[in-house]
């Protein structure tokens, strides 16, 4: 199952963006779905994760300007960034850890978000 991200671009600090991770199967193959971002300067950080049943997780960073969802019948997570700072500047990766537990964690290509000052 392969992942795709969409929706990064451009804002304006303190705006709002949507991002997407469109699955090319079904949800249920993930045990659990989440964000990870490559900031400037720094390695890939964990942003959020979104497992089964419905449990959310995020990093102290994003906590109540983010949210993440999935939505089953689109195959898709979505992570819904509000008052964005210049500091969330990067690219931004979807990730899925399978099921089955014997396949290695399956990644998106990623997505630029920029926030300018």
């Amino acid at each position: 199952v392969w992942l795709m991200e969409s929706g990064g671009g451009l804002v304006q600090s303190g705006g709002s963006l949507r991002l997407s991770c469109a699955a090319s199967g079904s949800l249920y193959s993930f045990k659990s779905m989440g964000w990870f971002r490559r900031t400037t300067g720094t390695q890939r950080e964990w942003v959020a994760t979104i497992s089964r049943p419905d449990n959310l997780e995020y990093a102290d960073s994003v906590k109540g300007r983010f949210t993440i969802a999935r939505d089953n019948a689109k195959n898709t997570v979505t992570l819904q960034m509000n008052s964005l700072k210049p500091e969330d500047t990067g690219i931004y990766y979807c990730y899925g850890d399978p099921a089955s537990g014997a396949s290695a964690r399956s990644w998106g290509p990623g997505t630029q978000v920029t926030v300018s000052a």
